[in-house]
């Protein structure tokens, strides 16, 4: 039954018991003012004379007409004057006549208030749908989603929560253009509105009613950190660990956004210490696995890929016509600032530094001693301040007993960024094989391609992040994240999103 239909139902009750009340009372009325007209009529008023003789007189004159006009007796018009005054005093029928007048009001009021109390459950539910929208279009914000993505999902959401398309308006911000977090980003501001007819108060207003509701939903910053993140949405084994690995993560999480069954492998007789694992799926655990936090924490938020809007550089400048064996090397000018193009890779076999700024790598690989050609302690790459690009298809393959020294940049498009893959790759894998001793500070970043340690690779000092589409390891690999002072992204677990408006 609709509200509308309800409200008549209510004014018809009304009137209709209004009407019956007031037919009784009248019914009563009647019959008490027959019973004291009888008894009056028992013992009628008696005239008011001196003595009997007197009344007998005044009974037997007639009194002459004045102008044409009878005159009344004087016993008929003191009876008349008594029935006035009795008419005027009595008040037993005062009653059904001021129900009778306000049961109208009544009615009214009771549909206005039934009006209103229609639009307010209207508002009411129209409040919950823009909740529920921005909530959403937070929870796709935290996970890294695009701006129309995130108005797709606030839009889905408020009309599957009651919100009518088709008599309102949905408008996103994010960030939000009003209120306390006007222009602060992780924050997403939902407007929704609604238009609805009036009905007993159209009486007095024509305009139809209108409904405006507000929410802010923000990203909650998080103090659970992760250094190895799987950013693959569905891949099996995103994170494997397989024969005899032993992984040990100083200082930080890991974490696979993959929805799989196996979105996190540890297998035979494989270890890992970690501070916690956080899968968007399920987790295929062994007793190596020895982690801080309670349990794996499964179907976890996705994690958010702190670098999404780094843009890529674009590798049209002139190719380095250089030796590629000097042992310094320092980018030039150039349309992407500060860098120096390698066409055909560049194959590392002595000891080489690189001046701060941006190396492109194309139609080849970035490789240390990549045939195992040098002893131990001949080769290695030195860097502070410089970030490496693999366009195209090239690939990372740091092997044999070479050693890494490198620091990305704090300032700049690409700080905290070590090694930057392009996201067009598809297929192609970076290894960091056999014992490359290293001090690493940054993040090796290959959203779109898999990322594989073999051997005994070892990070002893500084911040690492390893950010790939899969992340494998295979041998002893040991990374510390400490990232307090070489400006990386935090990649942030465990993420809540909340109504903060």
């Amino acid at each position: 039954m609709s509200v509308w239909t309800f409200t008549l139902f209510v004014y018809l009750v009304l009137s209709i018991t209004a009407f019956v009340l007031i037919m009784s009372m009248l019914i009563l009325g009647k019959r008490s003012d027959e019973r004291s007209s009888y008894s009056q009529d028992k013992t009628p008023p008696q005239p008011h004379t001196a003595d009997p003789a007197t009344a007998r007189h005044l009974s037997n004159v007639n009194i002459p007409a004045h102008n044409g006009l009878r005159l009344l007796r004087p016993y008929p018009l003191r009876h008349t004057l008594s029935r006035l005054a009795a008419f005027r005093s009595e008040s037993s029928g005062a009653v059904v006549i001021i129900a009778a007048l306000s049961m109208p009001l009544v009615a009214a009021g009771m549909g206005l208030g039934a009006e209103t109390g229609y639009h307010y459950m209207q508002q009411r539910k129209l409040q919950h749908a823009v909740d529920m929208a921005a909530h959403a279009g937070a929870i796709r914000l935290r996970a890294g989603a695009e701006k129309e993505q995130i108005e797709a999902a606030s839009w889905q959401v408020a009309t599957q929560t009651g919100f009518m398309a088709e008599d309102g308006t949905i408008t996103v911000h994010t960030p939000p253009t009003s209120g306390p977090r006007a222009g602060v980003p992780g924050n997403v501001e939902v407007i929704l509105t609604e238009t609805h007819p009036r009905y007993f108060s159209a009486i007095f207003v024509e305009e139809p009613v209108h409904l405006k509701t507000r929410a802010v939903a923000s990203v909650m910053p998080s103090n659970s950190k992760a250094c190895v993140l799987a950013l693959s949405p569905t891949a099996p084994g995103a994170i494997t660990l397989s024969g005899s690995t032993n992984v040990s993560l100083e200082g930080c999480d890991v974490a696979s956004n993959s929805n799989a069954g196996n979105a996190f492998s540890i297998g035979g007789s494989a270890g890992m210490t970690v501070g916690c694992v956080h899968t968007v799926g399920e987790a295929t655990i062994s007793t190596g696995l020895k982690i801080a936090c309670p349990a794996v924490n499964t179907y976890a938020p996705v994690v958010r890929d702190p670098y999404a809007d780094i843009g890529e550089p674009i590798p049209e400048e002139k190719c380095f016509t250089g030796s590629k064996d000097t042992q310094i090397f320092e980018p030039v000018p150039s349309p992407n600032g500060m860098s120096l193009l390698f066409c055909g890779g560049l194959d590392i076999k002595k000891h080489v530094t690189f001046k701060p700024g941006l190396y492109i790598i194309k139609d080849g690989d970035l490789s240390l001693n990549a045939n195992g050609t040098v002893t131990a302690g001949e080769a290695s790459i030195n860097a502070d301040g410089a970030t490496f690009y693999l366009a195209g298809n090239a690939k990372l393959r740091l092997n044999g007993n070479g050693s890494l020294n490198l620091k990305a940049p704090t300032t700049g498009p690409y700080a905290g960024i070590l090694i930057f893959a392009s996201r067009s790759q598809v297929g192609v894998t970076h290894e960091i094989l056999g014992n490359a001793g290293s001090i690493t500070q940054g993040v090796i970043y290959a959203p779109s391609s898999a990322i594989r340690f073999t051997g005994n690779s070892t990070t002893t000092s500084g911040c690492t992040q390893i950010i790939g589409n899969t992340v494998e390891f295979t041998g002893h690999s040991t990374l510390k994240s400490s990232c307090e002072t070489s400006n990386a992204r935090e990649i942030q677990t465990n993420v809540m999103v909340q109504i903060t408006e």
